[in-house]
């Protein structure tokens, strides 16, 4: 089962702070990331969480 973010993105097509629930990911840097889709314009939200 994959690890879910339920926090707070930045939206750059709103501009807005929007709450929304993510997978996370780890990238080839091993930095984690929060992946979801804003629930206003359905654009891809991205959220760095840190290093492992």
């Amino acid at each position: 089962m994959a690890e879910t973010y339920t926090g707070e993105f930045y939206c750059v097509k709103c501009k807005e702070k929007r709450e929304a629930t993510g997978d996370i990911v780890v990238n080839d840097k091993g930095t984690r990331m929060a992946k979801a889709t804003c629930p206003v314009c359905s654009t891809n939200l991205n959220r760095i969480l840190g290093r492992v």
